[in-house]
């Protein structure tokens, strides 16, 4: 019997343990997608204890206590951090087969040296250890992006932001001082197309403010948007972000889109059509100023949000009441890079979908707009959210590997929170080489050291690094 989650973990032959330990696992992090907050980086944070690096903020933990019925008090609540902690602890037993369990105990290995399964006989020792190493500089956030080989980071960022943070890492002027992994901002312009919610007049304000001009037309949303994203870009932004449930695309005409985004600013509802109208036209105009200016778009779509009342009246959003969507995509999605490409102003692009049945769709969708000498210009990627456990990013990988280019997809991102996420590189890694050793095995490709040791690399780094870049 294997020990439990030991050097071999996940890797079932001598290629795929080869193509890790010699390949992979040397491979520098560019993590492209996060919601780590910059300010947490620029203060070069400690953090107090497990509870607060571990579970703070952390929806996914938090959807996994909830699903085994511990209260919400020891969750989101006023309980006391090793109350939290300790709840956490009696969930893990529950969690068999979850890929928190196995995220869970890579983070207790890789950052506390701490090998033990997480469980209610075992709470009082982790909890101590991991404690004490909290309180050292080793486990500040500096040292965590050097430990891991963090070569780049992609926050989240809204246009109105002044990137003043971001200024101060990247000049050394923060109290984190120079480091070696470079932050970068993304460009998550969501709330200039929330047409339909009751604080977009007050956003547009923002924005405008930011940009400074004041924002009474559609032409004007555009332009603020356009000075926001050059100012991005002149801070080292390399990638946009959207989260939408569906692409838009509803053609209409300039006087059309504008008496919309008038009857939106006065706070009075839109129907379906003209939400999307408006969207589309947004959408079109920022996909030819990413394509200009090199910026990748990234597009997160097929979630559906805060399902749950009066949880979101309570908690607000990203608290864990998000589900996979199963809008049909295909036709708004091909049109959208259609009219784009029409013009010759497709940016480079990564298609993520929270429900799986879509990766057909992306993956095929994505070959009919490849090209201009751009090795994987278009991108079917990773397994995102509900779907970045060890089956979700096997499928996504094969149905990438049958439908365009595995050797060219730009690998994993951790999309999260919390700065003890960087061993999901390593959970990917060791997926992407067990599949490439269970087929040169086979005989289905060939095991030739030297491609395969490329190809791990690639996708484990140099991938993303030249699409970014």
């Amino acid at each position: 019997m294997k020990p439990f989650m030991g050097p071999d973990f996940l890797l079932e032959n001598e290629t795929a343990r080869s193509l890790y330990h010699d390949s992979a696992s040397k491979q520098p992090i560019f993590d492209y997608h996060c919601h780590l907050i910059p300010q947490q980086i620029a203060e070069n944070k400690k953090f107090a204890n497990l509870t607060e690096i571990w579970l703070g903020g952390d929806h996914y933990k938090w959807r996994a206590m909830r699903s085994v019925g511990i209260e919400e008090r020891y969750i989101t609540g006023d309980a006391e951090p090793f109350e939290k902690y300790m709840a956490w602890a009696k969930a893990m037993p529950q969690l068999l087969g979850n890929p928190l369990y196995h995220w869970s105990h890579l983070e207790l290995q890789r950052y506390f040296g701490i090998h033990d399964p997480l469980n209610e006989q075992s709470t009082k020792s982790i909890w101590d250890k991991a404690n004490e190493m909290l309180q050292s500089d080793d486990l500040a956030v500096s040292s965590i992006f050097k430990n891991f080989k963090v070569a780049a980071v992609g926050t989240t960022d809204d246009p109105a932001d002044d990137l003043a943070v971001h200024e101060k890492i990247n000049s050394g002027n923060a109290p984190i001082g120079k480091i070696d992994t470079v932050v970068m901002p993304s460009f998550r312009p969501d709330k200039a197309f929330l047409a339909q919610h009751a604080t977009f007049a007050e956003y547009i304000e923002k924005l405008g403010k930011a940009a400074g001009i004041a924002i009474d037309s559609v032409a004007n949303v555009k332009t603020a948007l356009g000075k926001r994203l050059e100012f991005f870009v002149s801070q080292g932004c390399k990638a946009s972000d959207h989260g939408i449930p569906m692409v838009p695309y509803t053609e209409a005409k300039e006087s059309e889109v504008e008496a919309i985004f008038q009857k939106a600013l006065t706070g009075k509802s839109l129907t379906a059509h003209e939400l999307d109208a408006y969207q589309t036209s947004i959408m079109l105009y920022l996909g030819k100023e990413y394509a200009r200016h090199g910026v990748v778009m990234q597009l997160h779509m097929n979630s559906i949000r805060n399902l749950n009342p009066p949880q979101f009246s309570k908690l607000g959003p990203d608290t864990g009441f998000d589900a996979s969507h199963d809008l049909p995509m295909a036709e708004k999605l091909g049109r959208m890079l259609g009219a784009l490409e029409s013009e010759h102003a497709l940016p480079k692009t990564v298609l993520y979908t929270l429900n799986p049945k879509d990766y057909y769709v992306l993956g095929s969708v994505m070959g009919a707009f490849q090209g201009d000498g751009i090795p994987g210009k278009i991108q079917l990627g990773s397994g995102w959210w509900f779907c970045d456990h060890k089956d979700g990013m096997e499928d996504q990988m094969k149905i990438l590997g049958n439908l365009g280019s595995l050797p060219r997809f730009i690998g994993m991102l951790t999309d999260s929170r919390s700065f003890l996420s960087y061993p999901r590189h390593e959970y990917f890694r060791r997926i992407l080489c067990n599949i490439l050793g269970k087929w040169a095995e086979a005989g289905e490709i060939p095991a030739d050291p030297v491609l395969l040791d490329t190809i791990v690399r690639d996708i484990s780094f140099h991938n993303a690094q030249r699409y970014f870049a």
